[in-house]
């Protein structure tokens, strides 16, 4: 657990720092003009995943919670997408329309984010079933 709580947040940062600047990188080479801040944006996502994972390698020690942990990431899901919309409402949704470079900017660190964080919340799963099937069955 002490290596997971060291490796999560780890991982995130430096999938934050390869991913943004390669990002913008691209997208000054290509000209491209965003009307929103993409670091704010890979920003969120970095830090929400990474709590979220933390989060749940301390909760899945926890035999009540961790029966209902899919369910939880479920509902995390929901709430990172309202957060997202609260707090970047203005810059996105405010423009008339994104063009699709701007639009792929967008989804680009979402996907990347969220299927990183869906990996490790499966790992976490796994771990943790297996330890907790080997409990109950006295092995």
């Amino acid at each position: 657990m002490n290596r997971k709580i060291i490796t999560l947040p780890l991982t995130f940062l430096i999938l934050f720092f390869v991913s943004f600047y390669t990002h913008a990188f691209l997208l000054e080479k290509t000209g491209i003009k965003l009307p929103f801040n993409l670091e704010k944006i890979y920003l969120f996502h970095a830090v929400f995943s990474s709590v979220l994972c933390l989060n749940f390698v301390i909760f899945s020690t926890v035999d009540k919670v961790f029966q209902q942990i899919s369910f939880i990431y479920l509902a995390t899901i929901v709430l990172k997408t309202l957060l997202f919309c609260t707090i970047f409402y203005k810059p996105i949704f405010a423009e008339e329309s994104l063009t699709n470079p701007q639009a792929i900017s967008l989804l680009i660190p979402l996907f990347l984010f969220l299927s990183t964080e869906a990996f490790f919340v499966i790992k976490i799963l796994n771990t943790n079933g297996a330890k907790t099937i080997k409990q109950k069955n006295g092995l």
